[in-house]
């Protein structure tokens, strides 16, 4: 089982969808790689070759931010947007949708469980 990034790479997976175990890597930079590394996509993890391993931890530490960078920058970025108090920052904070999505009906995974309220229903005095 060949461990990238710090990742272990599925052994009986094409190393192309193997990369993508890799925060950071999709589809597309997966197969940049293997391209670049001169690897075929099909061949499984566990029949990669250490200098293809080796190849392949090169190639992502030269030009790549993956796993602990990146999410250190991502989350900087949105703490940035929050201490400057922008209308992103704002809505990060507030725990709603950031991308300009419709929050009067959907929105739910970002918002929570809806709460009904209804209305004029009190709690009944207690006894005096």
């Amino acid at each position: 089982m060949p461990r990238i990034a710090g990742v272990d790479v599925p052994p009986r997976k094409p190393i192309l969808y193997g990369l993508r175990y890799i925060y950071g890597v999709g589809l597309t930079l997966a197969k940049a790689i293997l391209e670049e590394a001169k690897i075929d996509g099909t061949v499984r993890g566990e029949t990669l070759t250490e200098a293809q391993t080796a190849r392949i931890r090169e190639i992502l530490e030269q030009k790549y931010k993956v796993e602990g960078d990146l999410r250190r920058e991502i989350s900087a970025n949105i703490k940035r947007l929050k201490d400057l108090g922008t209308y992103r920052g704002i809505r990060h904070i507030r725990n709603l949708p950031v991308h300009g999505q419709r929050t009067h009906t959907n929105a739910r995974t970002r918002k929570g469980r809806a709460r009904i309220a209804i209305a004029g229903k009190r709690q009944a005095p207690g006894p005096r």
